[in-house]
């Protein structure tokens, strides 16, 4: 039989990738999480990608929310929050623990469950416990489902700062001072462990800077100066994490560094400082986004100091095996030495945060930067790689 007269089918179109960014989540990072992703959605190019908001509520709960990214600003000082954006306080969204069905379902309690269709890749734009530390990041790697920023392993140490600079240290980055204060060691002997850090404020002198370990945006830190402070601040840690890091002052420049995953690998931005803030005692979370302290872009270095603190940024970024995306913070010392004091794989991601900020500077601009970042995650697979 000849096939010349065989009526063809017209081929399909071809279905855009959709994007799921999913943001809020339970830390106290929760607010800022909104921003960005008002950012992300404002930003990501409707004509080569389907886009689906997802929110997390504070207490847990997945969220339909409107793609409304206006009411995701700070607004009189005030951050925005998932439940004011959730078309409904009881409904919730579920992703198939599945890798061969991709299908988003929306159920609200009395109603038939309704498929929100496939998503095929996760760009995740949560700070903090909960979504940057690799809980978020297991949950996607059981469903199969691609997704912007570092794997299970790279966010929890990411998150950690304990185990952040322990990784260093094995790979030869320099870091500062620091100990580390452990729940059974508190809940055993408060005593013994207060005494730890005194012993560290003796050998390394005040102040010093309590912190919780697995904590970001500068929540949680106190600067002390002296003993009469140390137990507020512990306290303070404690209300974000039973685990507390106290690090020794180091005198220099606070000098960020970004990392991008391309085609053919990380490359990191030019550079910049922040510079110390004289309404805040050092750059905490009023300072970085209510504030907006302003960020030297580029920083004045050298070409060599430069081209120092860029190659130190991408070695951060494998040592820890990063993908997509690393913020590095260092600090130049007086003595003219980087030493690293922590990534952060989703860092501050608003218009004016320090990451989009030094990647506009190198060249690549908001827009173009999640574009690269949903192609990176894209191009990768899940599971072991």
């Amino acid at each position: 039989m000849s096939t010349e007269n065989l009526t063809q089918s017209p081929e399909q179109p071809r279905r855009k990738p959709r994007v799921a960014v999913v943001f809020g989540g339970r830390s106290s990072e929760h607010g800022i999480s909104v921003v960005t992703a008002g950012a992300v959605l404002s930003a990501i190019d409707r004509a080569k990608y389907d886009v689906l908001p997802i929110g997390i509520t504070q207490d847990g709960r997945w969220a339909l929310t409107a793609d409304d990214p206006e009411r995701m600003a700070i607004v009189d000082r005030k951050q925005p929050s998932v439940e004011q954006l959730a078309e409904s306080t009881e409904g919730g969204v579920v992703l198939p623990v599945d890798p061969s069905n991709r299908e988003v379902v929306y159920s609200e309690p009395g109603s038939v469950p309704k498929a929100l269709g496939e998503v095929d890749v996760v760009f995740p734009v949560l700070h903090g416990p909960y979504g940057e530390d690799g809980t978020l990041q297991g949950l996607l790697e059981l469903s199969g489902v691609p997704y912007v920023g570092s794997g299970v392993l790279a966010s929890a140490v990411g998150q950690d700062k304990d185990y952040m600079k322990r990784v260093f240290t094995s790979f030869g980055l320099k870091v500062g001072p620091y100990v580390v204060i452990r729940p059974r060691e508190w809940q055993q002997d408060e005593s013994a462990a207060r005494k730890k850090i005194v012993d560290f404020a003796g050998e390394h002198g005040w102040p010093l800077f309590v912190k919780p370990a697995r904590a970001g945006s500068s929540f949680g830190i106190t600067k002390v100066d002296d003993l009469a402070g140390l137990d507020e601040a512990i306290e303070e840690a404690q209300r974000h994490d039973p685990k507390i890091i106290v690090e020794a002052l180091l005198r220099g420049r606070e000098i960020e560094c970004g990392v991008l995953e391309f085609e053919d690998g990380p490359r990191a931005s030019v550079p910049a400082e922040i510079p110390p803030v004289q309404s805040h005692s050092f750059y905490d979370f009023e300072a970085k986004y209510i504030d907006s302290a302003d960020g030297i872009v580029p920083a004045p270095l050298t070409e060599e100091q430069t081209a120092e603190v860029r190659r130190l940024a991408v070695e951060a970024f494998e040592a820890a095996s990063c993908e997509g995306l690393v913020r590095a913070d260092f600090f130049l010392t007086e003595d003219g030495e980087f030493v690293i004091n922590e990534i952060n794989t989703m860092p501050g991601f608003t218009p004016i945060s320090m990451y989009p900020r030094m990647w506009q500077e190198t060249g690549v601009g908001y827009a173009e930067l999640v574009d690269r970042l949903v192609q990176a995650a894209l191009r990768r697979s899940t599971g072991l790689r």
